[in-house]
Parts: C-alpha cells; structure tokens; sequence
C-alpha cells in the first residue's frame, strides 16, 4: 500500500512540474518602469515588485496586462514589435 502511495505522489508531482510549461506571467519591473510578459514563475525580489499569473495563453496574459493599473499602457507598434522578435 505504502508503494502505491509513494507512485502516486510521483506521477503527481511530476504531472504539476509539465503543467507549468507553456504558461505566462505578467510581472511589473521597477527598474524600467514598464510590465513584462515572462514564460517563467517569476521570483518578487528586487527590481520585479509585482507578479500575475500564470495565464495559459499570451493573448490572455496581455489582455491582464492592460487591466493591471499598476501596469503603463502598451504602444501597439511595441508590443508588435516584441511579437516579432519572439517568432525568430
């Protein structure tokens, strides 16, 4: 019984850490003054004073980010070119 427990808790384990890939942050950099959309848990320390998320898609991940007031608003000829320079 012990054994079946302890597979469990492995495939759990396992299956959580797979879920995290392909997922998006909004986090807000004091540094620049601007808020970014990361692909990686962001660690609150520093210059990252703020972190949301995780969203599965980065359409929903920006459509947050323009919701946040903490956040600037987006020029869309930036975000375009962020968006172009992901795809290379």
């Amino acid at each position: 019984m012990k054994r079946l427990i302890f597979a469990g808790s492995l495939l759990l384990a396992s299956g959580t850490m797979s879920l995290a890939d392909g997922l998006f942050w909004v986090v807000g950099n004091r540094a620049t003054g601007k808020c970014n959309i990361v692909t990686s848990n962001p660690v609150i320390n520093g210059d990252i004073w703020f972190g949301d998320g995780p969203y599965k898609s980065m359409a929903d991940a920006k459509l947050a980010r323009s919701t946040i007031r903490a956040c600037p608003p987006v020029a869309p000829d930036e975000d375009k070119d962020k968006d172009e320079d992901s795809s290379d």
